[in-house]
């Protein structure tokens, strides 16, 4: 197996032009399966009405993702509406769950999410403008279905002052040109080293676009966490004060 792996590399080096295509042919598949190039850049927003079954209780949330680079997640928990995530495009902050008070990231992070901006809506679009790599490393089967295995190397991240590596794992259905899973790599916190996964399936029509209606967030080779996407919205109206920091008020 070793020898037939070497000889598979050997092989692809002699014809870097002919995996290049390849790749560039799976990924504009991708593209033109799930609505066309054109109609993907377009896009300047994407609300995701979706809601997480926990421990039996079911909580409805809302992610938005806007071409500017705004986000933010929306959780509706026991009547309490708590942001996090949100990023207006200079800060990062979200809602203390305990105090209940809107709180900024540290610099770091906020960083590493201004390095990400040009992802939207999907970072395969304009990866080559964005100075990110792609290669294609061959074919896996997951969960039973065969899949392109190929690693998109973006910008690197700040992980406690020093720049790391920024790798992620895609693995496209090979009939649909889909993506099914992605894997990344945790790189900081008590999961450092550990690989995440998001599964995603259901694809579902909105718009002239095909997007993945079920998704699960968790551990490579553990049970996720199902996200269930109720409804997509296509460039949603949403006013920037939604994602600004709310200053206190000065106390009288």
């Amino acid at each position: 197996m070793k020898q037939l792996l070497i000889l598979i590399a050997i092989t692809f080096s002699s014809f870097p032009a002919l995996q290049a295509q390849t790749l560039d042919e799976i990924i504009e598949n991708y593209f033109e399966n799930t609505g066309g190039r054109a109609q993907w850049e377009s896009l300047e927003g994407i609300q995701y009405k979706a809601k997480i079954n926990q421990g039996g209780m079911e909580i409805p949330l809302e992610i938005v993702e806007m071409k500017s680079g705004k986000q933010m997640t929306v959780i509706n928990f026991q009547g309490q509406v708590i942001k996090q995530g949100v990023f207006d495009g200079k800060d990062l902050w979200s809602i203390n769950f305990m105090t209940q008070k809107a709180e900024k990231s540290d610099q770091e992070t906020t960083d590493n999410i201004i390095r990400d901006m040009g992802d939207f809506p999907d970072p395969f679009l304009n990866y080559k403008s964005l100075g990110y790599q792609a290669e294609l490393m061959g074919k896996e089967v997951i969960d039973g279905t065969e899949c392109f295995k190929i690693k998109l190397t973006k910008k690197p991240m700040v992980v406690d002052g020093e720049e790391v590596e920024n790798v992620s794992y895609y693995f496209f259905d090979t009939e649909n040109y889909v993506p099914l899973v992605v894997h990344i790599e945790i790189k900081s916190g008590e999961l450092k080293g550990q690989m995440s996964e998001v599964k995603m399936s259901d694809y579902q029509e909105v718009g002239g676009l095909y997007f993945p209606f079920s998704q699960s967030q968790g551990l490579k080779d553990q049970e996720g966490q199902v996200i269930g996407i109720d409804e997509i919205i296509l460039n949603p109206e949403i006013a920037d004060s939604e994602f600004s920091f709310p200053e206190e008020e000065p106390s009288n």
